[in-house]
């Protein structure tokens, strides 16, 4: 192969992440799948740690948001938001990889954060305010990305709304009633934009407040 770059192995070690999991990622195995050295690795990453921070950048590298502009701060909070998800969604194994990388080692990240502290402030939210809800932004985030929204199999799918279905009625109405789409799964734009619009709508009814 040719010259060896940190791209190439940060992609192979997303490839590897969301077929097999982040435990199948090592230097090791990654070296075999390039075709090189473990050495020729720690040129570019010393450490897992560093892989880490090198495969959470890589994610977001495709979705690095323009600088605040002059549209409403609710506007460009939503464009932030339905990016970061639309990203994170192409890659099954970005939940953990977030969730296990050093986020002040990921540049991208932290391009992210800031804006994202940015616009809370632009609404009017306190400095303590803001902190929380670039938290809870990033944690929505993760989880819309990384749900199923549809079911593993039609087999499955089928048993949990049997399960559902056969519950006495009368203690627990909603879910018989709702068996269909709970087992089912739902279409993936509405579960997307539902879950964007519910985050959004608390933070918008915060900012008016007296």
């Amino acid at each position: 192969m040719g010259k060896l770059t940190a791209a190439a192995i940060v992609e192979r070690a997303l490839e590897i992440g969301d077929t097999e999991g982040l435990d199948a990622v090592t230097i090791r195995r990654l070296a075999t799948d390039l075709g090189v050295t473990p050495m020729a690795l720690y040129w570019h990453f010393k450490n897992k740690e560093q892989l880490l921070a090198g495969m959470a950048d890589h994610l977001i590298a495709d979705f690095v948001p323009k600088p605040a502009d002059e549209r409403p701060w609710l506007d460009q909070l939503r464009d932030l938001v339905q990016g970061l998800i639309r990203t994170l969604r192409r890659n099954p194994c970005a939940k953990n990889v977030l969730e296990q990388v050093d986020q002040v080692e990921v540049p991208n990240f932290l391009a992210v954060w800031d804006l994202t502290l940015g616009l809370a402030r632009s609404a009017g939210f306190s400095i303590e305010e803001s902190c929380l809800i670039s938290k809870y932004i990033l944690q929505s985030v993760i989880a819309i990305a990384d749900a199923p929204v549809h079911p593993k199999t039609p087999e499955r799918s089928r048993t949990k709304k049997l399960a559902l279905q056969s519950l006495p009625v009368e203690k627990y109405p909603h879910l018989v009633e709702m068996a269909g789409p709970m087992a089912n799964g739902m279409d993936p734009d509405f579960y997307d934009s539902f879950g964007v619009d519910l985050l959004l709508a608390g933070i918008q009814a915060l900012s008016s407040r007296p």
